[in-house]
């Protein structure tokens, strides 16, 4: 190889205490070989490798940061060399090739997030392409900036173990439950796990970008809400109703706001089970319906008035988002429902539960047809 007459003069040039002119040697062998690196064997690349180590050995980091940004790019860059600059602690430096070499494996990347930094992991999140044992290092010990990009990262795989981290990061996060739930390859299983511990804004969003799964993000969210409320409350203890139906209709009603307001799921739906008669387990099915229908007739025939239905229709919003309109909207069906048609469903949706407790709550069209 003829152009390899110049890498004589290197002996040199490192013999020489300038630095200066080791930065100019070491920019004139990478001239040789970036304008020769597709006809270099691997024995060639090796010495390329030895020569460019050596050089850039004590240079300046902006030297060393041009070398990166110039070496980055190569198919068949200098592995030995490549490895220096990615180990590198300036970002300047190791950046560039964290993002672009093709000559850091896996193994590499995942050795290099386990002792450098954020900002390394930062710059390895945005390459072309990342597997799945990389991206499982990077959203376990990534920031959330790293964590951020990584999900972003279209060129990213994730295995199962790295999608359940990122469900877990994603609590109190709606940035990045709405990233994490725009990745259409997430398990279906942690992305109803992601809805029912996302925020009611984070929910309208992904359930816009999943329509074809809206009927299980609803059911996820309703089984985690009264999860958490039989969790934090215990429910019931003795089997009794929290608060007894035979209170005057101003004693009960502020008292289930109250539980309603506080957030209470289990033991609202216990109290307006008792004033209706009707069993909890169907109070509770009306509850977690996507549709308010149930609960404004439940309302009404208990006796209720607006303020305490807001407070359960805004308990629901923890199971179902519910915007300001539709809040408008079930206020000018609250106030056309008559209460004594109220009733007579109710008394419909007692004699059905009762004579099959296990039917799904039906709809007030329903009612109505089998009442007359």
């Amino acid at each position: 190889m003829t152009d390899l007459g110049l890498i004589r003069d290197v002996e040199k040039a490192i013999a020489q205490r300038s630095t200066g002119g080791r930065s100019d040697m070491l920019r004139r062998v990478t001239d040789l070989f970036i304008v020769g690196s597709g006809r270099y064997s691997d024995d060639e690349i090796s010495i390329f490798d030895d020569v460019i180590k050596r050089l850039a050995a004590e240079i300046e980091q902006t030297a060393r940061a041009l070398l990166a940004s110039r070496l980055a790019p190569i198919p068949n860059a200098p592995p030995g060399t490549i490895r220096l600059l990615a180990f590198d602690d300036a970002i300047e430096v190791a950046g560039p090739i964290l993002t672009q070499s093709a000559r850091l494996d896996d193994a590499t990347l995942i050795e290099n997030v386990r002792q450098k930094g954020q900002n390394h992991m930062f710059a390895i999140s945005r390459r072309a392409s990342l597997s799945e044992p990389v991206t499982d290092v990077l959203v376990e010990c990534g920031d959330r900036q790293v964590v951020l990009s990584t999900v972003e990262n279209r060129g990213a795989k994730f295995s199962e173990k790295g999608f359940a981290i990122l469900v877990s990061r994603s609590e109190g996060d709606d940035e990045l439950s709405i990233r994490v739930g725009s990745r259409t390859e997430i398990p279906k299983h942690l992305f109803v796990a992601l809805i029912a511990k996302a925020s009611a804004i984070a929910r309208a969003k992904l359930e816009a970008m999943h329509p074809h799964a809206k009927q299980e993000v609803h059911r996820a969210v309703a089984d985690a809400a009264k999860r958490i409320a039989v969790e934090k409350l215990g429910g019931p203890t003795n089997g009794e109703p929290p608060i007894e139906a035979s209170l005057s209709s101003e004693e009960f009603e502020a008292k289930l706001r109250a539980l309603a307001t506080s957030g209470d799921i289990t033991q609202t739906i216990a109290a307006l089970a008792a004033k209706t008669k009707l069993s909890p387990e169907f109070v509770d099915q009306a509850m977690t319906e996507t549709r308010s229908e149930t609960i404004l007739i439940l309302a009404k025939a208990a006796g209720l008035s607006w303020h305490a239905v807001k407070a359960i229709l805004l308990l629901r919003a923890q199971m179902h988002y519910i915007s300001q309109e539709q809040i408008s909207r079930c206020f000018a069906s609250f106030e056309r429902l008559n209460s004594a048609t109220a009733q007579e469903i109710v008394k419909f949706y007692r004699a059905r539960s009762q004579a099959n407790p296990t039917l799904r709550v039906p709809s007030s069209h329903e009612a109505n047809k089998y009442r007359h």
